[in-house]
């Protein structure tokens, strides 16, 4: 092949992404489309769906008392780089698109006020006893698999996949806390 047969080739390629170019543009003047104010698919889930949510996770989780004995706290501080983008972690910190996590260990779920909690987050904290509490073994669950526990959350994290490390994450939790809570 000499250089004027490759010369066609490319002048052909270059003229066809020219014409459709212009025909794209073209066809954006004929056609104007319109943003619907409300979606065509609405969709209605009954409240008692997300209320009635399952608190324990599909796969049940060995306990994380006897891991906690031995967690690495500095290693549990070491793991909340993955948590900064979205919480805080100081006394009076600010909440961000997660709420802040000083004192949470042992306390109401939902229990700062004013953050935006998920409706399942919500329901979860009106639940009577320890289902209604971040105990140790809440996060546990919720620490490996936060949609899979709770569903119906918009914590968007996939989870922790080893114990140990949801272990030493809740250990060093378990210090942000005026009055930490007893070990179980």
């Amino acid at each position: 092949m000499n250089s004027y047969e490759l010369n066609k080739i490319f002048g052909a390629v270059v003229g066809s992404v020219l014409v459709v170019t212009v025909l794209g543009f073209i066809a954006n003047m004929l056609v104007h489309p319109h943003q619907l104010e409300k979606s065509v698919l609405d969709i209605k889930l009954p409240e008692t769906a997300v209320a009635a949510a399952p608190t324990e996770p599909a796969v049940a989780l060995p306990p994380i008392a006897p891991l906690l004995a031995s967690a690495d706290i500095e290693a549990g501080k070491a793991a909340t780089r993955n948590c900064t983008s979205c919480h805080t972690f100081e006394k009076g910190g600010r909440n961000g698109v997660g709420p802040n996590l000083w004192d949470v260990v042992a306390k109401k779920k939902a229990h700062i006020d004013g953050f935006n909690y998920s409706q399942a987050l919500t329901a979860a904290a009106g639940r009577a006893g320890e289902d209604g509490q971040w105990g140790y073994e809440q996060l546990n669950g919720f620490l490996a698999n936060p949609r899979g526990y709770l569903t119906g959350t918009r914590m968007a994290f996939a989870g922790i996949r080893r114990a140990e490390d949801r272990a030493n994450l809740i250990a060093y939790m378990r210090t942000l806390s005026d009055s930490p809570a007893a070990l179980p």
